[in-house]
């Protein structure tokens, strides 16, 4: 591949990329192998946010890839960190519409869960991939919104990649809740930086040297660009090349999946 080296480490989505739902993409193991044998780090960052990362852990060794917890960051960490760098977590009550890969991370910083119908004061609402959404867990976020409390969101994507085809995200439940609130959330996954910066630090590896992997462009290239760090899209998940014409930005590199990924750092 054309110009692909100066490659000091790797920031890796994982939805699309390495998965489509429980089942791997072809070459997964190879991938990784590879990325072993030339001694180049990477951070698994996902949008994700709804399963932990030691769940990620035990997921990618049942496709038979061994890897540390610390190379892993979801949105849910992302989330919990950006936050608890802003609120004193012990004094800050928290409404969540999530699953175990949001919500540990915040309790894990030291945060107060409400509960699922809590309608006592709350200072943040967070919403993240919730695979149980209801009717009511929606009324309680809107609620607490429309009374003050500040509104982020782990991440935006509209849809998941997966073996069943395109399924509505953690964006979905956004747009329902913005319509009804009429407040935006602060987004910590991609497309904004926050997320890539976080990996960043965790790589400790110069921005210049580390390539960015996703497959979609509105959230992995695009936080990429805004990052300042070069990108690899690969076709194996939701975006395609033909899309890249609409755009006023774009990856480095265009690839069709990680075995071409794989050969290119081979060679």
């Amino acid at each position: 591949m054309l110009g692909f080296t100066d490659i000091g480490g790797f920031i890796i989505d994982m939805d699309g990329v390495l998965w489509h739902g429980d089942r791997a993409l072809p070459g997964l193991a190879a991938f990784f192998d590879t990325l072993r044998d030339l001694k180049l780090p990477f951070v698994l960052a996902t949008n994700n946010a709804s399963i932990t990362a030691e769940q990620y852990v035990s997921k990618l060794s049942g496709m038979l890839v061994e890897i540390d917890i610390q190379e892993i960051l979801t949105s849910g960490m992302a989330t919990a960190l950006y936050l608890s760098e802003r609120y004193k977590p012990s004094a800050t009550r928290v409404y969540v519409i999530g699953s175990a890969g949001l919500r540990q991370p915040l309790l894990d910083k030291g945060f107060i869960l409400a509960g699922e119908n809590d309608l006592e004061a709350v200072q943040l609402v967070v919403s993240g991939l919730d695979k149980t959404l209801t009717w009511e867990k929606l009324c309680t976020a809107a609620l607490h919104i429309q009374a003050g409390a500040g509104f982020y969101a782990s991440n935006g994507d509209v849809t998941l990649p997966t073996e069943r085809g395109f399924l509505p995200g953690n964006g979905a439940a956004l747009a329902a809740l913005t319509a009804a609130t009429g407040v935006v959330p602060t987004t910590i996954g991609k497309p904004a930086p926050i997320i890539y910066q976080q990996a960043l630090t965790l790589l400790s590896v110069a921005p210049e040297g580390v390539v960015a992997i996703g497959d979609r462009l509105d959230t992995d290239i695009l936080g990429a660009v805004r990052t300042g760090i070069r990108s690899v899209l690969v076709l194996s998940g939701i975006s395609r090349e033909s899309d890249i014409q609409a755009l006023d930005y774009g990856p480095t590199w265009v690839m069709q999946d990680i075995r071409e990924l794989t050969e290119a750092l081979r060679q």
